[in-house]
């Protein structure tokens, strides 16, 4: 790099959906959940730090439970939505709607040695999660837009990696808590 070239930052506003209600113990991933009542605090809360950091869009899963937040920000702000596809939760299959402790602790234990390659049934992959979220995560630096992102447990954890400079985020890693945020200014 030469030395009077700077290298720009982009400012990234990671977001997870507010709690949503009936979900203790509950795979749910994709399936429909309804927000818990008084999520609107988040979205107040949202609105400005997206204000703070000069975001001009706002992407979201298409899911309701983070919609609702985007749509209640871009009321009071005139940002405009953009649903992605490739920032919903990993779909679980025959799993989801079932309690956690249904599912059977041998699939659990597979699944928890081969996150990358292991599938509920009828789901997807880790390996399908981190090629959507990546080509997501590419998009996103190239077009090098401020941008608040509202997404769910299992793409956050790859965004904020990926934010960190991670090449390859662990499938496992803690994820963000839901109502949760965190900014990164990434270099571009």
């Amino acid at each position: 790099m030469f030395p009077h070239m700077k290298l720009a930052t982009l400012p990234v506003l990671l977001s997870r959906h507010p709690q949503v209600a009936d979900a203790e113990g509950v795979c749910y991933g994709r399936k429909d959940m309804t927000l818990m009542a008084g999520w609107e605090p988040v979205a107040a809360g949202l609105l400005t730090l997206a204000k703070g950091i000069g975001s001009s869009v706002i992407y979201t899963s298409p899911s309701s439970r983070c919609l609702a937040v985007a749509q209640k920000i871009a009321e009071r702000s005139g940002l405009p939505v953009l649903q992605d596809d490739r920032l919903q939760e990993l779909y679980f299959g025959c799993w989801e709607g079932l309690a956690w402790a249904d599912i059977p602790r041998q699939a659990l234990d597979h699944w928890a040695s081969d996150p990358e390659g292991f599938s509920p049934p009828g789901g997807e992959n880790g390996k399908s999660l981190q090629e959507r979220v990546q080509a997501f995560w590419s998009d996103l630096l190239r077009l090098a837009r401020p941008a608040l992102v509202i997404s769910h447990g299992g793409p956050l954890r790859l965004l904020d990696g990926l934010a960190r400079g991670i090449k390859q985020p662990d499938l496992l890693a803690p994820s963000m808590p839901q109502g949760s945020s965190r900014l990164y200014y990434v270099s571009v």
